[in-house]
């Protein structure tokens, strides 16, 4: 199985223990003695045994299948094969995410996958760590079912495909299995385009070509496995049963017969995009832009054939979202010198300067570029990122006025938030403000109210909270993965201003026992500009 890299902070902290009670389980006991489910077994010794060893010789073999002594319809009872429920489907462990394994358990299945495909891309990084750890935590299925498992594992990965986490969410249909029916398929083969996979699909599909009903689909992996002959067929025979639109149809002959279309003017930008359009027309020599096209085709630049800007774009976008390891943001504004200016080439120059100047351990050039890049990051909405990164560095570096200010946000917007509160600015440009914020990063309630509207909900949820009995309820009853959910739906209409949902949202965190989350988000509420 692949391992999934991405950037996620699935260390959580939740403690759901120490608010929610256990969930009883019902336990075998051990030792206990077999149901008889065939009379046989408990009769007397079969005369075949009862006769000497040198007879038994002459009694051939009896193969025929047993009968009964009755025409009464025997009851049958079915379970699966091996006898076990069904698996837990997931990436990370309890033990990481401190989730249960039985957080879907009371909900169904087709009320979750409502759920996570409603639920909009989150305005704070807070919301997307979370997200992440709900979707890719290891967890049984809704109802004990095969089918409701299926539903959500797919809705599961949908999501994380959409969110531009191609790499687990490969992992995890390949966790759940890629074959186990053509909806696994072809979300498999979809991932697996965008991600440049496609073999190992197109592999599968030639020994099972049931799996996909999909004409282009057919027609590109007989290609890649060399069978150009039946790849002619089968687009012949689409083009006389008018099998696809007339732009699929044109653009897989232009795949197939490229010397035939040298002197043909480009194809237009298609309609609908798919990973399969996406990977035709950079396969005939017109790749498309992706900025315009859904998160998931930004990986696509994350390869080392497309050029550093972008490269450099698509790893900003998929950061935003949580998709992309911090580190490999750096690594790449790391790369080489920019050779222009403005816009994401000053960000860029911005952060050389200032790493430079950290590894120098020069804290008059700290001093002079931290504002700089501070306020680059803060113009792409990377500054958790960026926090991430340097929040450490920056401890020990001597730092006065502005420096120091970005120095104590910054490390409250990284993991480290909580250290970096009970060593506030000693002259802090705004004392109040600092005041409050030290208060949240540390759990106890500030001493005053904030007259700023969304600073205020971040107030009133910590001095006056206000959970929602009914969604405590139902997380107590199994159904904890929509209970978060639903708070995370919450959390992103009170950021974006909606002040008593916000309280709602992180009066419910801290229910639920996600302390950490609600204290990052309300640090991120406070300190982000992300309402619009």
């Amino acid at each position: 199985m692949r391992s999934a890299t991405f950037g996620l902070a699935l260390g959580l902290g939740f403690g759901l223990g120490h608010t929610l009670p256990a969930v009883a389980q019902t336990a075998i006991p051990v030792g206990a003695a077999p149901l008889s489910v065939i009379d046989w077994l408990d009769a007397p010794t079969p005369l075949i045994q009862q006769i000497g060893p040198e007879k038994q010789a002459a009694f051939p073999p009896m193969n025929e299948p047993p009968v009964t002594n009755s025409g009464t319809a025997p009851q049958v009872t079915t379970s699966a094969l091996d006898g076990a429920r069904p698996r837990d489907v997931g990436l990370v462990p309890s033990s990481v995410t401190g989730l249960p394994a039985d957080i879907w358990s009371g909900s169904d299945a087709r009320s979750l996958k409502r759920q996570i495909t409603r639920l909009p891309d989150m305005r704070l990084p807070a919301g997307n760590a979370l997200l992440y750890t709900v979707l890719l935590a290891e967890a049984g299925p809704p109802r004990d079912g095969n089918t409701d498992q299926d539903t959500l594992t797919l809705a599961r990965i949908e999501k994380l495909m959409m969110l531009g986490a191609l790499d687990p969410a490969q992992s995890l249909i390949e966790q759940a299995g890629t074959t186990v029916s053509p909806a696994h398929f072809d979300l498999w083969m979809r991932i697996s385009l965008l991600n440049g996979t496609e073999d190992a699909a197109c592999g599968a599909l030639s020994r099972a070509p049931y799996l996909s009903s999909d004409i282009g689909v057919q027609i590109f992996c007989a290609a890649r496995g060399g069978d150009w002959n039946t790849a002619s067929l089968t687009l012949g025979s689409a083009k006389a049963l008018g099998l696809g639109s007339a732009e699929k149809l044109e653009l897989l002959d232009r795949f197939l017969s490229p010397g035939l279309f040298e002197d043909a003017a480009p194809m237009q930008n298609p309609r609908k995009i798919d990973p399969l359009t996406f990977r035709l027309f950079e396969s005939i020599g017109e790749p498309l832009p992706t900025g315009p096209l859904p998160r998931a085709y930004a990986v696509a630049d994350l390869r080392d054939i497309a050029g550093w800007k972008s490269q450099l774009e698509a790893a900003e976008r998929l950061t935003r979202a949580g998709a992309l390891p911090d580190n490999r943001l750096l690594g790449l504004y790391s790369d080489r010198k920019p050779a222009a200016s403005g816009g994401i080439w000053d960000r860029v120059s911005a952060l050389q300067k200032f790493e430079k100047a950290l590894q120098a351990r020069d804290d008059a050039a700290v001093q002079r570029t931290l504002p700089v890049v501070w306020q680059a990051m803060q113009s792409a909405e990377l500054e958790v990122a960026f926090a991430t990164l340097f929040s450490g560095a920056l401890q020990n570096r001597k730092l006065t006025g502005a420096a120091a200010d970005i120095r104590f946000e910054a490390g409250l917007l990284s993991p480290e938030y909580e250290a970096t509160a009970a060593k506030p600015p000693a002259f802090p440009t705004d004392r109040t403000r600092t005041d409050m914020l030290v208060a949240v990063a540390q759990g106890d309630v500030p001493k005053r109210r904030p007259s700023e509207t969304l600073a205020a909900a971040v107030f009133d949820a910590f001095a006056t909270p206000t959970p929602d009995e009914a969604l405590l309820r139902n997380a107590r009853q199994g159904r904890l993965g929509a209970s978060i959910l639903q708070v995370l739906a919450q959390l992103n209409e009170g950021a974006g201003g909606n002040a008593d949902t916000l309280t709602h949202a992180l009066s419910n965190l801290r229910a639920l026992g996600l302390e950490d989350t609600a204290r990052r988000a309300a640090l991120q509420v406070v300190l982000l500009e992300r309402s619009q």
